[in-house]
């Protein structure tokens, strides 16, 4: 969310800005702020002039009763205001509703850095990391080679909950915690506070990071109105949730692991057998909030460890640069690392970076404070590593030609010392 003294000052640069992320129905919503801020100032100011006269004329009317004199048409005038007062404080109250629904609904200003580009097809390749495999046999995709080792079981899964969830089994599910665990330890030894967050957050904090379309669209709600998370960054950062944090505290560096529910559907892919896209994963996260003239610092940092992770993996990896068309609105400033699937013979998105400036710390109402001065933090946040589609590509990059996976190398501790995933028994057998 955009500070509104600078939309009123600037309108041009924001509409400028909304056309950079060729989102030209929205640039309507800075002239609807405009003429909506003006109103409610404007009704501000009558309501203080008003309570000025009322003052005033109190002070009359107990002048003219100490001096036993006709006060009439005072009282008279005196009883005229209040009505006009509360009138005014039901419209403004609704403005600034109204007000609020704009703002969150105007995009966050781009980093200068940012690539201007239509859609993800315009994206910028950064940087490319490892060299693909060369097989000398014929590549599996991670469902043929999990259902082959009898380690996950996306058929019971479909019969207890549905498509889009899965069952690990065995070397697999161990995998699964090696990669958290891993994770873990690589954060905390990078000065990272580890944190479990509650799995279920309230609504008014959903609205600080989502807009109410994704909410619809992405959250699972339950009975109690409580929504289950779709990360751990949502509940992180929502821990901060109109603090004041002092100066001296900050940066504030956590990393936190959830399982995350999403409910997204449809084009995505959801009804897909695998691990791939489904409705519930586990991943570590991290964020970070910060002085605003630190966040680049902490953005390349946080960039960094996520490169490293999947460089020690020892996985073909690429980082590309969101361009102003492919982000969210949120969002000043993006970057995804792709990992490589031998299967597709493509990268796929493995881990996503932001800088969020002040916007989000705007609509959670996140500040710092520093004596007499107070100023809204800037908040970053990014998937250390999310499992499912790290075993995605461990599973392809690392099969065997006798149907076995070789383990990474950093992961064997994390494993018991097993080095391979290898055949599970089964329950039957």
């Amino acid at each position: 969310m955009l500070d509104p003294k600078f939309i009123r000052e600037n309108p041009e640069k924001v509409k400028e800005n909304i056309r950079k992320k060729f989102k030209p129905e929205k640039l309507k919503l800075v002239d609807d702020f405009i003429k909506k801020d003006k109103e409610y100032r404007k009704l501000l100011k009558e309501s203080q002039e008003l309570r000025a006269k009322r003052n005033q004329i109190s002070s009359e009317i107990n002048q003219l009763k100490k001096a036993k004199k006709d006060a009439s048409h005072l009282i008279k005038k005196a009883k005229e205001i209040p009505p006009r007062i509360k009138e005014i404080e039901e419209i403004t109250t609704t403005l600034s509703s109204e007000i609020r629904e704009i703002l969150m609904s105007i995009p966050n200003m781009i980093h200068k850095s940012v690539p201007i580009g239509k859609d993800a097809s315009e994206n910028v390749v950064r940087e490319v990391v490892g060299k693909p495999r060369k097989f000398d046999f014929p590549v599996k995709s991670h469902t043929e080679i999990a259902e082959s080792l009898n380690i996950a079981d996306f058929d019971a899964s479909t019969r207890t909950s549905g498509n889009g969830f899965y069952f690990l089994k065995g070397d697999l599910a161990l995998l699964d915690m090696a990669l958290i665990n891993y994770a873990r330890d690589y954060m905390v030894k990078h000065g990272y506070i580890f944190v479990e967050p509650p799995w279920l957050i309230r609504e008014e904090i959903l609205r600080g990071v989502y807009s109410q379309e994704e909410i619809e669209h992405m959250s699972y709600k339950t009975q109690d109105n409580l929504f289950l998370i779709a990360t751990s960054e949502h509940p992180l950062i929502g821990m901060f949730v109109n603090q004041l944090i002092p100066k001296k505290s900050l940066p504030i560096k956590i990393t936190g692991f959830s399982p995350c529910f999403r409910r997204e559907i449809g084009s995505h892919g959801i009804d897909e057998k695998g691990l791939f896209r489904t409705h519930q994963f586990n991943k570590q996260e991290m964020i970070v909030i910060c002085e605003p003239e630190d966040s680049y610092k902490f953005y390349d940092e946080m960039q960094g460890h996520s490169k490293e992770i999947f460089r020690s993996l020892g996985l073909p990896f690429r980082e590309i640069e969101g361009c102003s068309g492919d982000m969210a609105d949120l969002k000043a400033k993006t970057a995804d690392l792709e990992v490589w699937s031998p299967r597709k013979n493509d990268y796929f998105e493995i881990t996503s970076c932001t800088n969020m400036e002040a916007a989000q710390a705007r609509r959670l109402n996140i500040r710092v404070v520093d004596g007499n001065e107070r100023y809204f933090a800037h908040t970053l946040n990014n998937t250390v590593i999310a499992t499912s589609r790290a075993m995605v590509a461990i599973l392809e990059n690392f099969q065997n030609k006798d149907g076995t996976v070789t383990i990474p190398d950093v992961l064997v501790p994390y494993m018991g010392g097993k080095k391979k995933l290898e055949k599970h028994s089964g329950f039957f057998e």
